[in-house]
């Protein structure tokens, strides 16, 4: 018998590349979900398949073997979720084999957050199955350690919010305070297929930094207002305001660069159509972006971004986190 346990995607509202310099950002959990199931094996190895990329592999005694798709992808990306469910064997103190099967229905590498997802929807499916009790703060900490292999040094942003789900917001150094936010937030998630880097948009927006200081530390300024304004609107459930401040939001990333013609076409349609507000989400240079639209709205902004050339699909924020699926 096998336990499935899952943990939910997110988008950034407000505050991406400013949250690097100190500022606070909106981060808000969405209804799309990635997917863990573990069972037991007969031997000790550690058997991962994830549907979506297809590719699986086997690790034992600290190799790795691929069984399907290219192996340095394989590895690349099935590493993380191995140490996940070896943090979970640790707690546990048992010494036994698994088979991991992950699917999800996020888009990889779109800014997202799949990666954190499936890494705490991993770690509450092999806690589940060995019957570890474990906090959602237990379930953070290993889906961030995860984070770290993939990513290096990321924020915490993602596995905290695929743990916790809800309203977030989040400062470098205050860490995450939930937002009591009872209004639904319907929205229109982009995809523009195009992959990028992080740490390309990352490099432009300090490059501006360091040639206009003073101009870069009035756009931080302008930023941090625009998210402390948000607050008040989301907590009042005002989406006309919560929509021109997107719009504000966006004009700044635009002005640093990290925007690109695929979201600016996608960007433009969802506005022509009658959304409240739209922006770019995550770290730009292609990927997703959001428009906030009301529900009446929502299919004809959803028309509008599919036409122009973006993969979309309708959202809204969730407020349930990781969990273990009824079996």
């Amino acid at each position: 018998m096998g336990v499935v346990a899952s943990a939910p995607a997110k988008i950034i509202l407000f505050g991406e590349h400013f949250v690097v310099y100190g500022e606070p950002a909106i981060v808000l959990a969405i209804d799309k979900r990635a997917y863990a199931k573990a069972e037991l094996r007969n031997d000790k190895k550690l058997f991962i398949r994830s549907s979506n990329l297809n590719i699986a592999g086997i690790f034992e005694n600290g190799n790795f073997k691929v069984e399907e798709g290219n192996p340095k992808e394989a590895k690349m990306r099935l590493e993380p979720l191995k140490c996940a469910a070896e943090k979970v064997l640790e707690i546990s103190g048992e010494k036994v084999g698994l088979n991991i099967e992950v699917s999800s229905t996020v888009p990889v590498a779109a800014g997202l957050g799949s990666s954190a997802a499936v890494a705490s929807a991993v770690a509450a499916s092999v806690g589940a199955l060995l019957n570890v009790k474990m906090t959602k703060e237990d379930v953070f900490r290993i889906a961030f350690e995860a984070e770290k292999i993939m990513h290096g040094t990321p924020s915490g942003v993602d596995p905290a919010i695929s743990t916790f789900g809800g309203t977030l917001l989040f400062q470098m150094d205050t860490g995450f305070k939930p937002l009591d936010v009872k209004v639904d937030i319907p929205l229109v998630i982009g995809n523009t297929g195009v992959e990028r880097l992080t740490r390309v948009q990352v490099s432009k927006v300090r490059s501006v930094r360091d040639k206009h200081p003073q101009i870069f530390e009035a756009i931080l300024r302008t930023a941090r207002e625009i998210v402390l304004r948000a607050i008040e609107a989301l907590i009042e459930g005002d989406l006309e305001t919560l929509g021109e401040l997107m719009n504000f939001n966006h004009a700044l990333l635009y002005g640093l660069s990290v925007s690109d013609e695929s979201l600016e076409w996608l960007i433009n349609s969802a506005r022509k159509a009658g959304a409240l507000g739209a922006k770019l989400t995550g770290a730009g240079g292609g990927g997703c972006m959001i428009a906030l639209t009301d529900k009446d709205k929502l299919e004809k902004v959803l028309e509008a971004v599919q036409r122009s050339g973006g993969n979309a699909f309708i959202a809204r924020k969730t407020d349930e986190g990781v969990r273990v699926e009824p079996s």
